[in-house]
C-alpha cells in the first residue's frame, strides 16, 4: 500500500499522484474481475473486447475502495450528527469527524475522502476517454455507449459525493458558492494540476449533465438480480438524480424523475426496467445475497474481496468479536423516541444491546469479523421518500406524500397507518417524512445530508455542540495536499 506521507512530497497533483493506475492496489481481488495490473496504459487496456469490460470493472473497483463507497463516506454521513455515539476515540475510524473538528491537515478522513473521490473520477475519465477512441475493437457503438454510461454514473455519483462534503450546499446562494474542481478529462501526468475550483452550481449541472446521458445509453436491466445491484443501468441513473435534485431543492424536477419509477398509486413497483419494490421484509434487504428488487445499487464485497482493515460497515458498529465497535447507538437520538419508533416496529431488530458494555448498536452489518455485507448506496425505500418530501413540498397535504409515507412505515408496523387529516399541515407531512428518512434510513449515510441541503445545523451530541451553518466546520476544508499542489485551488473560508 502507498505511504501517504510519500505521497504528499510529490509535486503531481493529488488526484493525478494516485490515479495513474488504471486499477485498485494488488492487494485487493475485486469482486467485478478487473484488468490484471500487468495490463497498464490506454493501448493495452483496450486492446481486445474483453479488455473493455475489465477496465471498466476496474473503475467500479475503485468506487468501492474502502475509503469511499466501501464504507467510509456513508458512516462519515451519519457520524457527524446526532444518531451515533462514539466509543474508541479512534482518530482513524472518524473520532474528528464526529466530532466536526477535521481539518485541511486530517489524512484519514478530508484527505483520504478527496484522494479516492479523484482517484475513481480520473479512472472514469480515462475510461470514457479510451473506449470512445477505440470503438473500432469493439464494433458494437450501443455497447460501448453503455459502458461509457456506467462510468458518467460513476463520475456523477463521485463528484455528489465530493459537493456534499467540501462544498456549500446548493441552498446557499443558490449553487453560487465554490464547489470543487471539474476535471473531466483523463490525466495521466502533472500538466493540468492547477486548476480553480467550479460554482457547485456549474459542478451540479455536470451531475445532472452525466445522469441525463447515462440515462438514456444504460441497459433498462443488466440481465441478472447481481448485475441489476452492482452495476448501472437506467433506473440507477434516475435513483441518483432523484438524490441530487432533492439536494439541490429542485422538487418539482425530483418529482418528474421520481415518477418514472414510481406510479401514481400504490403498489409502488417500478413500471419499467427493473421492478424495483420494497421487500415485505425489510431484514432481507441487508441480508446474502443481497440482491433484492429493493436494492437499486451496492457495493458488492465477499471473504476474497474485503473493504479493508477498519473499512467495513460492521467494523464501525460491530462491537468485538464481529468489529472494533467505534460507534454505539445514541439512546437521546432516534432510537430514543418511542412515539415515532415504537417497539413494533421491525426495524428495531437492528438494534441490540452488547453485554459487555450495556450499549446499544446497530446490526444492519451483522458480517465480521470479516466484513462480506454490500455497502448500500441506492434503495428504493429512499426513492419513495425522496418523492414523498418532494410532493408535499410542492403540493402542500396532499394524498400521495401519505401513501409513500405509508408505505415505507406500514412495511416495517403495519400498526402505525397515516391518514391525511393527521396532518393539520404540510410542514407536519413534511416532518413526519423526516422523521421517516431518519429511522429507514439509519446507518446508510443520510443524515449529515438531510440537515445540510436545508440549511440546518448539524445536531449535536452529548458533549459535541450542533454545528450551525454559518460557521467554516459545517463544511469541510480542502486538503492541505491538494492546495500545496493545486496553485489554483482556494481554501474554504
Amino acid at each position: 500500500m502507498k505511504n501517504i506521507k510519500q505521497t504528499f512530497k510529490s509535486k503531481m497533483v493529488l488526484l493525478l499522484a494516485l490515479a495513474t493506475m488504471l486499477l485498485p492496489n494488488a492487494c485487493q481481488k475485486d469482486l467485478l474481475d478487473p484488468l490484471p495490473q500487468n495490463l497498464l496504459g490506454e493501448a493495452a487496456s483496450f486492446a481486445t473486447p474483453d479488455r473493455f469490460e475489465k477496465v471498466l470493472n476496474g473503475v467500479y473497483s475503485r468506487l468501492k475502495n474502502g475509503a469511499f463507497y466501501g464504507s467510509r463516506i456513508i458512516v462519515y454521513g451519519d457520524i457527524r450528527a446526532e444518531e451515533f455515539l462514539n466509543e474508541t476515540t479512534n482518530g482513524v475510524t472518524g473520532f474528528g469527524v464526529w466530532n466536526n473538528n477535521v481539518t485541511e491537515s486530517s489524512i484519514n478522513d478530508v484527505t483520504n475522502l478527496w484522494i479516492e473521490a479523484y482517484r475513481t473520477i480520473n479512472m472514469a475519465n480515462i475510461f470514457i476517454e479510451g473506449a470512445d477512441a477505440n470503438r473500432a475493437i469493439l464494433g458494437d457503438d450501443a455497447l460501448v455507449n453503455r459502458y461509457i454510461a456506467e462510468a458518467r454514473f460513476i463520475r456523477a455519483l463521485s463528484y455528489h459525493s465530493l459537493l456534499r462534503y467540501y462544498a456549500r450546499p446548493y441552498a446557499d446562494g443558490n449553487g453560487s458558492q465554490l464547489g470543487v474542481p471539474l476535471r473531466l478529462r483523463a490525466e495521466t501526468g502533472p500538466a493540468n494540476n492547477d486548476l480553480a475550483r467550479s460554482t457547485v452550481a456549474e459542478v451540479y449541472n455536470q451531475i445532472l449533465d452525466d445522469l441525463n446521458k447515462a440515462e438514456a445509453d444504460l441497459a433498462a436491466n443488466n440481465g441478472s438480480a447481481a448485475n441489476n445491484v452492482i452495476r448501472a443501468h437506467k433506473n440507477t441513473a434516475i435513483a441518483l438524480k432523484v438524490r441530487v435534485l432533492l439536494g439541490m431543492q429542485r422538487y418539482a424536477d425530483a418529482i418528474t424523475e421520481a415518477n418514472k419509477l414510481v406510479p401514481a398509486t400504490a403498489p409502488f413497483v417500478a413500471p419499467s426496467g427493473v421492478a424495483h419494490a420494497l421487500q415485505a421484509d425489510v431484514k432481507s434487504v441487508y441480508a446474502s445475497p443481497y440482491t433484492t428488487l429493493e436494492s437499486i445499487f451496492s457495493m458488492p464485497f465477499t471473504p476474497n474481496d474485503l473493504p479493508g482493515v477498519q473499512n467495513g460497515l460492521g467494523s464501525y458498529y460491530n462491537p468485538g468479536p464481529r468489529g472494533i465497535g467505534d460507534y454505539s447507538l445514541n439512546p437521546a437520538g432516534i432510537i430514543g423516541d418511542m412515539d415515532h419508533f415504537p417497539a413494533t416496529d421491525a426495524r428495531r431488530q437492528f438494534i441490540f444491546v452488547n453485554p459487555g458494555n450495556n450499549k446499544p448498536y446497530m446490526n444492519k452489518y451483522p458480517t465480521g469479523p470479516q466484513h462480506t455485507d454490500y455497502a448500500p448506496v441506492l434503495r428504493y425505500a429512499e426513492v419513495l421518500l425522496n418523492l414523498a418530501e418532494a410532493e408535499a413540498r410542492v403540493n402542500g397535504l396532499n394524498p400521495r406524500s401519505v401513501a409513500l409515507l405509508n408505505a415505507v412505515r406500514g412495511r416495517s408496523d403495519a400498526t402505525v397507518v397515516f391518514d391525511l387529516a393527521d396532518f393539520a399541515t404540510a410542514d407536519e407531512l413534511i416532518d413526519a417524512i423526516m422523521i421517516e428518512r431518519r429511522i429507514e434510513l439509519l446507518g446508510e449515510g443520510f443524515r449529515a445530508f438531510d440537515v445540510q441541503r436545508l440549511l440546518q445545523p448539524i445536531p449535536g451530541k452529548v458533549n459535541v455542540a450542533a454545528t450551525l451553518p454559518s460557521v467554516s466546520a459545517y463544511i469541510w476544508p480542502i486538503p492541505t495536499a491538494e492546495l500545496a499542489a493545486n496553485k489554483a485551488c482556494v481554501q474554504n473560508p
